[in-house]
């Protein structure tokens, strides 16, 4: 298929494009590279993704409507994942008009876009952190998500709720795929396991926040893409849900299907198969709670299984053991 892919110089575009391509599909990728992190490794991802003959790269702020409209046009994809976002949940709390512009004006450009030129199925990443203030565990994609904390999570939940509308005036049909702190080989700098793998490797403190009494459903990358490319296929049709506990619109071929582990891990357990992975044990500098911060993720992952089959498999030692040996070789430690 033509396939047009967001932010395929990102940690989760990256590997989903390179999925694509390593099947035989034509892959358009745009990505803005903005320097919230290293740029550099950004060219790389997307250096690598250059090596294949059906990479089209296309350096474009999804915000530049004209431009964006001139990628749509010409490549016509079949199929739309979009992961371009401004990511970062405390980066927000002194940056928050990057995450209007990123997440809500670029994605209405290419919500427009996709009524302008029809495709298939539009695919977009959202997040765990649309559920907000929600304390019911595991989180069900049918449970409430009108309390979000921080301003990334509002232009989430935002997006779900624009696609929504789109879904049903249009009959677009989209699914929006709620990640569950995704880690792995070419992470981000600024998540979790990267800074501490760094800062353990260095013998720097690492600092725990909420004392280290938080848990996360950690999402290892290869379990993540695998549920995305399924979820291709599983085109939402209105009124033709799959379960009794499918989250399809009663008005749109529009539905949300979380992508987790469905198993969430103490922090102080992730600590500790980091030092493992690491050999050596981490300097903790104990911290307090964060400004919009959680303190649990849990992702039922029903759905999921039923519209494709799969679970995710890839436990946190295997998963944390794969990003220090990446590290280790990316940054010669």
């Amino acid at each position: 298929m033509k396939i047009l892919v967001t932010g395929t110089a990102g940690f989760i575009g990256f590997h989903l494009a390179r999925r694509l391509l390593a099947e035989g599909h034509s892959v358009a990728g745009i990505d803005s590279m903005v320097p919230y992190y290293d740029v550099r490794l950004k060219q790389r991802r997307h250096a690598i993704l250059g090596e294949h003959s059906d990479f089209r790269p296309y350096i474009v702020n999804l915000a530049d409507m004209a431009k964006t409209a001139a990628v749509m046009e010409a490549e016509r994809p079949e199929v739309v994942l979009h992961l371009a976002a401004q990511a970062g949940v405390r980066y927000a709390l002194e940056h928050p008009e990057s995450y209007v512009e990123s997440n809500i004006v670029g994605s209405f450009n290419l919500l427009e876009l996709a009524r302008r030129f029809p495709v298939r199925h539009l695919l977009l990443a959202s997040t765990s952190s649309a559920y907000g203030a929600n304390t019911k565990m595991p989180f069900e994609e049918t449970d409430p998500a009108v309390t979000p904390l921080t301003i990334y999570s509002a232009s989430k939940t935002a997006t779900e709720l624009m696609a929504h509308a789109y879904a049903h005036l249009w009959n677009q049909p989209i699914t929006a795929f709620r990640f569950f702190t995704v880690y792995g080989p070419w992470g981000r700098p600024d998540m979790a396991l990267f800074k501490f793998t760094d800062a353990i490797a260095r013998g720097q403190p690492v600092d725990i926040y909420n004392n280290g009494e938080m848990s996360r459903d950690f999402t290892y990358i290869d379990d993540l893409i695998e549920a995305v490319v399924r979820l291709i296929a599983a085109v939402p049709v209105r009124g033709q849900p799959v379960a009794s506990f499918d989250s399809l619109s009663p008005v749109a071929p529009f539905r949300v299907v979380n992508i987790g582990m469905g198993e969430p891990v103490p922090l102080m357990d992730f600590i500790a198969a980091i030092e493992r992975a690491v050999g050596r044990e981490a300097i903790r500098n104990f911290m307090p709670m964060q400004p919009g911060d959680i303190t649990a993720t849990y992702a039922t992952t029903r759905l999921l299984q039923a519209l494709t089959g799969f679970t995710p498999q890839v436990r946190v030692n295997e998963g944390v053991a794969h990003f220090v040996t990446w590290f280790r070789d990316y940054y010669g430690v």
